[in-house]
């Protein structure tokens, strides 16, 4: 079979059955596009990921930099509000040194704490240099401090696409969380520009976030909405 002309990187010959959902978004009609949406998204998350380890530490240090000068234009005030981040995982953007700025300007700094699969992520107060202990997966987490409640989510991506959709490590820990939340924090995607999709397909249970952040800067909504329909093979 033909590859479809498509810009997107993997082949997706089986999304031409997917319908548009409510939401604008592409719903699976039954198991097997829902396994076989699953599919495409893990095909991605491992080019996306290893596209991000190859672009080497050096590089990382300099582009997360640039995304912590953005974030700097988007949340300009902190004072008094807790904000979650993350500890860098898998060649993700390194904000350690945000956060540290964060808490200096009177931020409440946090991180995400996944306690057990298929549960929401806690959030536990931390600032840079505070202790840590391994948590799931090994990804360090607080060793104290105590549970707060943000009202700024940074979400690292794997992957995004124009409508803000986010392509994460599958395991539906930020999505939960999110729908768990009322009422609900001001989620902003963090990641490397070339982690951008044409589209994730997103699926009901997907939440968009409110923005995106990159080394190129911020996209704010509205979002653009997903195409009218998947590419077709032919």
């Amino acid at each position: 079979m033909a590859r479809p002309t498509s810009s997107l990187a993997s082949p997706v010959c089986f999304l031409h059955e997917l319908e548009p959902d409510a939401a604008g978004g592409f719903a699976a009609v039954d198991p097997q596009q829902r396994r076989d949406v699953a599919r495409f998204r893990r095909a991605e998350r491992e080019r996306l990921i290893a596209a991000r380890v190859a672009l080497g530490a050096a590089t990382r240090a300099a582009l997360s930099a640039r995304i912590a000068a953005h974030l700097d234009t988007l949340l300009v005030d902190l004072r008094g509000v807790a904000v979650s981040a993350w500890m860098p995982f898998r060649g993700e953007p390194d904000l350690r040194p945000w956060m540290a700025s964060a808490a200096e300007r009177g931020a409440i700094t946090a991180l995400p704490v996944a306690e057990a699969h298929g549960r929401p992520l806690e959030f536990r107060r931390w600032r840079p240099g505070e202790a840590l202990r391994p948590g799931l997966w090994n990804i360090p987490v607080p060793a104290g401090g105590d549970a707060v409640i943000p009202a700024v989510v940074l979400a690292p991506l794997v992957g995004f696409d124009p409508a803000f959709y986010r392509l994460g490590y599958g395991g539906g820990f930020f999505d939960r969380t999110l729908a768990a939340q009322a009422p609900r924090p001001r989620a902003i995607g963090v990641g490397f520009a070339l982690s951008r999709m044409p589209t994730i397909f997103p699926q009901p249970h997907d939440i968009p976030m409110t923005a995106i952040v990159t080394e190129d800067g911020v996209l704010e909504g509205p979002p653009v909405p997903p195409p009218n329909g998947p590419p077709v093979c032919r």
